[in-house]
């Protein structure tokens, strides 16, 4: 049984995949930190890619859904670099005495994967604990969003999911 997860959370669309996951994976007796790190942009002089209150945003939510399941959570934000993302999660992890790491499944490809993206692979190489990758998110077409409420008539609801 897990005591302590670490939950690493980006602002891409696997980040509510990865809190479900996490709330998935724990029991009431599990205390969960979230992390979020807001990375500082390349040539950008000291800025970073979402502003604080932005960041605040995403923990928040984040901490909403965790407490309303019953969960112990807290959570920090902090900043880095794109190449830094991976140790300064790793030392949070360690710091913390968590037992296992959560991460999402966002998937970069070309020049971003390149450009100091490989978060997932630098954790699972850095980290002598347990590294989870929660599901990638669910992608679904316009197309099949229309097919699918058409079928769905008024069974109930059907979001839209991000593509």
């Amino acid at each position: 049984m897990l005591k302590r997860i670490l939950l690493a959370l980006d602002s891409s669309d696997s980040g509510p995949v990865a809190v479900s996951f996490t709330m998935a994976l724990a029991s009431q007796a599990t205390e969960v930190r979230v992390l979020h790190i807001n990375e500082f942009l390349v040539g950008g002089r000291g800025l970073t890619l979402e502003t604080s209150a932005e960041s605040g945003v995403l923990l928040d939510d984040a901490l909403l859904q965790l407490r309303s399941c019953g969960l112990m959570a807290s959570g920090v934000v902090a900043s880095g670099t794109c190449s830094s993302v991976a140790d300064c999660i790793v030392a949070e992890a360690q710091g913390w005495s968590a037992d296992a790491i959560v991460l999402g499944s966002a998937r970069r490809r070309g020049l971003r994967r390149i450009a100091c993206q490989g978060v997932r692979e630098r954790v699972v190489r850095a980290s002598c604990l347990p590294v989870l990758i929660a599901p990638a998110p669910l992608r679904v077409a316009d197309a099949d969003l229309a097919r699918a409420q058409a079928a769905a008539g008024r069974r109930g609801p059907v979001s839209r999911l991000h593509h």
